[in-house]
């Protein structure tokens, strides 16, 4: 089975899974942060070096105040969990998005589970917290216009791969595949720059469902496609 170097996933369907329980929203939030723990392990036995996903949009701030609330509480706890894991389990993690609207204490959970987690050799794991694909690609535009406005560059020197080096992602391979749950068919604003060429799976599993046996059914999908880059098949 020829598995994804970098696999992205949109953690869609917390809300729908709770409701199908009987339960709160918030529940569902909280059972598909156990669902990620799970997946960074099974992934890493499957073979896949890089899991990028997509825990919060710049979009969900509008959501009720209620369960942002939750979100950020949920957030905190996962971030101190995720560095006994990490260091358990040699995870490289990384989070990306626009950090400043968070609090200053979920900063600095972040920086210090960056700092501590760099040199491991594991699964590399980015988290996009605060994240969305049009905001990360405006702010990768701004640094480059001003070197550009320093005298740093000419704007004919700017290339594909200065904009790349430009984004949050800057230094990852881009996604051999994206996968979506419960059945969304969007991107939802999400590495639009890094997908261009990715194949994409859609499962009508939610979220905190998704498991071992869902991620092999995806990679299993993503192995059977002949994947193209222009009139270039990539055997």
């Amino acid at each position: 089975m020829n598995t994804p170097e970098h696999v992205a996933i949109i953690l869609d369907g917390n809300g729908r899974w709770a409701k199908a329980h009987g339960m709160p929203r918030n529940y569902g939030h909280i059972q598909g942060a156990k669902a990620v723990e799970d997946i960074c392990e099974d992934a890493w036995n499957l073979g896949v070096k890089y899991l990028t996903v997509y825990a919060f949009s710049t979009e969900n701030w509008s959501r009720p105040q209620d369960e942002v609330n939750a979100l950020m509480k949920l957030l905190r706890n996962y971030m101190k969990d995720c560095l006994k894991r990490a260091s358990k389990n040699n995870m490289c993690v990384r989070v990306i998005g626009e950090k400043s609207r968070l609090d200053d204490d979920i900063r600095e959970s972040i920086e210090n589970l960056e700092k501590a987690t760099k040199d491991n050799t594991g699964l590399h794991f980015t988290i996009a917290i605060n994240y969305g694909s049009r905001d990360e690609i405006t702010r990768a535009v701004r640094k480059i216009a001003q070197k550009a406005a320093a005298g740093e560059i000419k704007a004919s020197e700017i290339t594909e791969e200065m904009i790349a080096d430009n984004l949050d992602t800057a230094g990852l391979p881009d996604p051999d595949l994206l996968i979506r749950t419960c059945n969304e068919k969007r991107i939802s604003n999400f590495l639009l720059w890094q997908i261009s060429y990715s194949e994409i799976y859609v499962t009508d599993i939610a979220w905190p469902d998704f498991d071992k046996k869902a991620l092999e059914k995806a990679i299993e999908e993503y192995s059977k496609r002949t994947r193209k880059f222009g009139n270039i098949s990539e055997e």
